[in-house]
């Protein structure tokens, strides 16, 4: 039988990609949450030490990815963490990952929105926010495969756009090597703020461990996808901040609201920037795109476990999606997006998925070597970097995102405690 059209039972989901297009789904996550909106907080914090507190992110995130594939292939399900937490720690620290991923990421999904707008018409930009998780919660809805056509497409732009940036930057004559700082006079608490930051570019993978379910052969795909997508991006991520860094430095990239667009107009190529903002607009619809599908597939796995409504747990039988679970997430999406503002948006959601991370990791940790367990240190740096990344965060990030993680626990063990009186 063709795995790759086998059939699914009603309540399942049909396992329809490959290497080529999980990683392509991992990438349209990063690349668009990262460049274009984590830049310029990131310079803010960090000052002289950006290029070291992208290599620390990059660290943090290729634990996170090794423990996460290990994961994924041992649990080849819908829900990523949510699954390995509550399969290797217990039920509650399995919920509390899910809570996590599910508030963290849906804070995502509207700052790319916002960020969709502030590209397209900056003067009606909630507008254009709102419009844009409708139409792509629609792609969703259609059916995964669909969403991964329109994803390939959606990275071969923004790859060809930061392309042209970077080399009009790095030829130009405004190009300045002295200001590739490393970071010698940064602080060391800026550096890891910055890192912080810069984790919300490249968490994109779990896009490819949500998805567990609708993968071919996880247990060779999923180990492969998640490591090509993250080294794909870093290298992408590195050129572009030398590219800017050469031409703007640290101190002018923290003031400016569209780092990529002032870099090519410093380089002396203004009609690179109509290009560049097309290609940020692009960029975050496809983060968008991606992070729809992968907080849909989280909620469709805590529904199941009726830790939310088990009527987000339906799977529509032509399209094979959990489309009650995405119908649910654009809506919250959407009012999010008419609501809120891209840089708190950034912090909150990094705090989340740090936490969701450092869960990863200790699950990661439990693995045997018959199970495929990683090395030892991988989840030890991994946990100790997300919770000193995530306590790094602006006080207002640490505060909100740790009120929401006590607002979770503590309804968990309300319904907890309902249950069992029930029983």
């Amino acid at each position: 039988m063709d795995t790759s059209a086998q059939s699914a039972g009603a309540g399942e989901l049909d396992r329809r990609l490959g290497v080529y297009d999980a990683v392509v789904i991992g990438l349209g996550s990063m690349l668009g949450a990262g460049i274009f909106a984590a830049l310029a907080p990131a310079a803010s914090a960090a000052g002289p030490g950006l290029l070291p507190a992208l290599a620390l992110a990059a660290v943090v995130a290729y634990c996170n990815a090794t423990s996460s594939a290990r994961l994924a292939a041992r649990y080849p399900r819908s829900g990523g963490t949510y699954v390995y937490g509550r399969e290797r720690l217990g039920d509650f620290w399995g919920y509390l990952a899910g809570w996590g991923f599910v508030i963290g990421k849906t804070a995502s999904c509207a700052a790319m929105a916002l960020t969709v707008g502030s590209y397209v018409w900056p003067g009606q930009a909630r507008a254009v926010a709102v419009a844009a998780v409708v139409a792509l919660t629609a792609v969703n809805y259609a059916g995964v495969q669909k969403s991964a056509w329109l994803t390939r497409g959606i990275v071969a732009v923004v790859l060809a756009v930061l392309a042209a940036m970077a080399t009009a930057c790095l030829t130009s004559g405004a190009a300045d090597p002295a200001r590739l700082d490393l970071g010698a006079d940064a602080s060391f608490a800026g550096v890891l703020q910055a890192a912080g930051l810069l984790f919300f570019a490249f968490a994109g993978y779990a896009r490819i461990a949500t998805l567990g379910e609708e993968v071919r052969d996880p247990g060779r795909t999923i180990p492969r996808a998640i490591p090509l997508a993250l080294g794909i991006t870093l290298v992408v991520y590195a050129g572009v901040a030398v590219a800017v860094l050469s031409v703007l430095g640290s101190g002018r990239l923290a003031h400016t609201a569209a780092p990529l667009v002032e870099a090519v107009r410093t380089a002396g190529v203004p009609a690179l920037a109509p290009v560049v903002r097309a290609g940020a607009a692009v960029a975050a619809l496809g983060s968008l795109l991606a992070l729809i599908l992968g907080v849909s597939r989280t909620t469709l796995a805590m529904a199941r476990d009726r830790h939310l409504p088990h009527a987000l747990a339906a799977i529509h039988p032509r399209t094979r999606v959990p489309h009650r679970a995405e119908l649910a997430v654009g809506a919250v999406v959407a009012v999010l997006a008419a609501t809120t503002d891209v840089r708190g948006a950034i912090g909150f959601s990094s705090f989340g998925v740090l936490a969701y991370y450092a869960l990863a990791n200790a699950s990661a940790w439990t693995l045997t070597p018959a199970e495929g367990r990683p090395p030892r240190l991988v989840p030890i740096v991994g946990t100790a970097g997300c919770l000193a990344l995530a306590f790094a965060l602006p006080p207002a990030s640490v505060l909100w995102g740790a009120t929401v993680f006590a607002v979770g626990a503590a309804a968990y063990g309300v319904r907890t405690t309902a249950g069992r009186r029930r029983a």
